[in-house]
Formats: structure tokens, sequence, C-alpha cells
């Protein structure tokens, strides 16, 4: 990024500082997975059924998985899954609420 060596001994949250650089692996995963939950609620077909976990049976044994739409909706600061849910129909709202959330970062 700079130019330095591996000599000398410079850890990466220096590098970056000295760079002007911020970390921005997370947030562009946040960002790709908003537009892509837009993508697919929109259509309603498997995987919206897939991402909302409406699948009928047992749950397995053990602590329960992060579901996809509790990590946005706590990224989007909306709250609870179901205003994300009606947020989604909304095509220009859903993408303000992304690219808001992008800038704000993580």
């Amino acid at each position: 990024m700079l130019r330095i060596p591996w000599t000398a001994k410079k850890t990466n949250e220096r590098v970056l500082n000295e760079a002007n650089k911020r970390r921005s692996l997370v947030r562009t995963i946040r960002k790709r997975q908003g537009t892509f939950l837009g993508h697919v609620m929109r259509r309603g077909k498997l995987e919206h059924l897939v991402t909302t976990g409406k699948f009928e049976g047992k749950r397995s044994r053990g602590r329960q998985r992060e579901m996809i739409m509790d990590g946005l909706a706590t990224w989007l600061e909306t709250g609870k899954v179901l205003d994300t849910l009606a947020a989604v129909k909304d095509r220009d709202l859903w993408r303000d609420m992304i690219a808001n959330a992008y800038k704000q970062g993580t």
C-alpha cells in the first residue's frame, strides 16, 4: 500500500492509519447480503422461504444458528425482522437503507 518493507515490523492497523484507510471487507459483505436479500424477497420463491426460515419440521439440537435476517436487521438498525421485510417491498426505500448503513460502517 505504501511500499513499506516487511522488515519495518509495522502492524496492519498502523499501516492503515498511515494510509488513512479503513477496513471494509465486513461492510462490503453486509452490503452485498442486503442487495441480495432485497432481490430474493421481491421474487418470493424458494430462496424467500430459506432466508426467512419458514420451513416445517423439528429444530436441530443445541444453539440455534443466527439467521441472515437477524444480522441484517441489526446492521440496518430496523429493530425487528418484520420491519426489515416490510422495507424490502419498496425498492427505493431498501436501496436508501443499504446505502446509509454502508456509509455509517459496522
